[in-house]
């Protein structure tokens, strides 16, 4: 009871706003049907410019009792069947007959915040974890997205190859978010393809085999599909397929948000300078990093990927955003007021860290 009360677990409560609210949206009718949407994208991103933000870090002690204080984790597991229970009443809610299409698509969209929020982004989370129960976990977030490859690319290429040209998650000043989702969606299953196939050459397993685990994420996902037609039918199976497109897209687009623009220099022996706090934007407002459980503070998760959502830590010199990850997102989608407001803080930057900038 002493952990549930502590100030610094008591706030990740506040998580569980987010399914509550989604759920809501399964059962609301006309404008109800899209509480999820606005919650997320309208009052949010106000709350995130109003509130005050935090750079305060733990200190050492604080991090060690945070670190042997399991509720952490009970708290990210918990959202493996709280995920699956979203998606059960979803499918159930989405095939409740006499819906409008206006209706339908604010429930379909709530579902796919679902898939990004707590599908991608806890599995993102489990899935750096060296354990493998909680890896088992993360793969099971991901194809409620149907997006398992990302357990691949996103561990051993886009953590490689962040801020660098061969990375495809990051993205290039003046690239407009709509091509990046095409660059990042399809060169990012393309790269877990040629990463698995290395992984399987350096042990000398066949590519065709059981050993692929790139074959066995098609195999899941098209058996999953299969059951959700089986159960729910066309109209369950393809709000189902729009939802889980909506979550891979929301995720690409914070990877833009998360990396637009910054790049890694590279040595003279031709290997690239060592991933740093300056090379990924940075958000310390206080909302977003609570609901998505720290993901904001983006910098230090790429300096040291190991570290725990709970002691992820502010640096002073990682590039602030000049707001939290929802405003972010929605300012994204408008790139001429994107490319306004971002290319200011680009310049302001690259005074101080000169071509990390790009």
């Amino acid at each position: 009871m002493q952990t549930l009360l502590n100030p610094n677990f008591l706030k990740y409560w506040a998580i569980l706003t987010g399914p509550l609210i989604i759920s809501l949206s399964f059962i609301g009718h006309g404008w109800w049907a899209w509480i999820a949407v606005l919650y997320v994208f309208v009052l949010i991103p106000i709350l995130e410019l109003i509130l005050p933000y935090s750079t305060s870090n733990m200190s050492e002690a604080e991090e060690k009792m945070a670190l042997a204080d399991p509720f952490y984790d009970y708290l990210v597991w918990f959202m493996v069947p709280l995920q699956y229970i979203l998606l059960y009443y979803f499918l159930h809610a989405i095939t409740e007959p006499g819906l409008t299409l206006f209706e339908m698509a604010g429930r379909t969209i709530g579902m796919g915040i679902a898939c990004s929020v707590l599908g991608i982004n806890v599995a993102h989370e489990l899935g750096h974890r060296s354990t493998k129960h909680e890896q088992w976990m993360s793969k099971a977030l991901l194809l409620t997205s149907l997006y398992m490859h990302f357990f691949i690319e996103h561990n051993r290429g886009h953590h490689k190859n962040v801020a660098t040209a061969e990375d495809p998650a990051s993205a290039d000043r003046g690239e407009i978010v709509y091509f990046f989702w095409f660059k990042s969606v399809f060169f990012g299953y393309i790269s877990a393809w040629k990463l698995e196939a290395k992984r399987l050459e350096k042990k000398k397993q066949a590519f065709w085999s059981i050993h692929n685990e790139m074959i066995w994420y098609q195999v899941i996902q098209l058996i999953f599909i299969g059951l959700i037609y089986y159960f729910f039918g066309w109209v369950g199976t393809i709000n189902f397929i729009i939802a889980a497109i909506i979550g891979f897209l929301l995720l690409e687009t914070v990877n833009y948000v998360e990396h637009y623009g910054l790049r890694r220099q590279k040595k003279e022996n031709g290997h690239y300078e060592r991933v740093m706090p300056v090379h990924s934007w940075n958000s310390n407002h206080t909302v977003g990093r609570i609901l998505l459980f720290e993901l904001t503070r983006h910098s230090d998760h790429h300096y040291k990927a190991s570290r725990k959502y709970q002691v992820l830590r502010h640096f002073e010199e990682a590039p602030q955003m000049p707001t939290g990850y929802p405003g972010m997102v929605v300012l994204s989608l408008f790139p001429p007021l994107w490319f306004y407001i971002m290319h200011r803080h680009i310049d302001q930057y690259k005074q101080k860290y000169g071509e990390v900038l790009a």
